[in-house]
């Protein structure tokens, strides 16, 4: 059962749906609660989102999927989107799913630009006392601050210290301010504050977020599960096997 609907953002309005495991009644029943963050060039139902919504709705879960500004269905100019826009996003995302009456735990899932969004929105709500339960973080893009720094968006190049108004990547705009705030996100000062359990996937394929980001992503908790997936790629085409068998387990731990 999927139920489509708008949030007010900062940027205008927010796609997004909640979708809920088989035989789900939202008026008697409680599950957990899973938040799904896509990455750069998705949307909540892209790769691999749409995939991830299929592994967290079989492990008995409900998914929370949403488009961030500029993204997919929702509003806001692309060039205008930054992380620090994003986290925005997602705490309008959270504050609904916290008050939604049927859900006792919240799990955030992100992947790639998504992982660092919920990586850092995690630990920001550890600071404020409303911790989510549990986070799992799929090929988190801490690259992104080195790709700002040296102003190389994939096969695009701009002067990082003064960029353009935008630059165009495989057709998505990426503005000035989304590449002079990431040069000085503090991910890792974020992302730390989190003391919950982890679960941290990143392939050895993976030629976007190379692996040691990932590993070193890891090194950012205390409590984190890292998995190193052998032969699969950023959007993790393939280990799929694997990879639901990883994130199902810990969910249902």
């Amino acid at each position: 059962m999927t139920e489509a609907f708008t949030l007010k953002g900062p940027s205008g309005s927010i796609a997004a749906e909640l979708v809920f495991p088989t035989s789900f009644d939202r008026s008697r029943d409680h599950c957990t609660l899973v938040i799904l963050m896509h990455g750069f060039l998705g949307s909540m139902k892209g790769a691999p989102m749409a995939f991830l919504s299929r592994v967290v709705l079989e492990s008995g879960c409900a998914v929370l999927r949403f488009d961030f500004d500029g993204y997919g269905k929702s509003e806001g100019a692309q060039e205008d989107n930054t992380v620090p826009g994003m986290i925005e996003d997602a705490m309008v995302v959270w504050q609904y799913a916290s008050s939604l009456p049927f859900v006792d735990r919240i799990v955030l899932l992100g992947h790639s630009q998504g992982g660092v969004v919920a990586a850092m929105l995690a630990g920001r709500l550890e600071k404020a006392g409303t911790s989510p339960a549990a986070l799992v973080l799929l090929a988190p893009a801490s690259v992104i601050k080195d790709y700002a720094k040296t102003g190389k968006f994939f096969l695009v190049r701009c002067n990082p210290a003064n960029p353009p108004k935008y630059i165009n990547a495989y057709g998505f705009r990426i503005g000035r301010e989304y590449i002079l705030s990431a040069q000085t996100l503090p991910l890792e000062e974020d992302a730390s504050r989190f003391t919950g359990p982890v679960c941290l996937l990143q392939g050895t394929w993976d030629m976007i977020v190379p692996f040691g980001y990932g590993k070193r992503f890891a090194s950012f908790y205390r409590n984190c599960r890292f998995h190193r997936i052998r032969a699969t790629e950023h959007v993790f085409m393939f280990r799929r096997r694997k990879i639901r068998r990883l994130i199902i387990d810990f969910l249902k731990r």
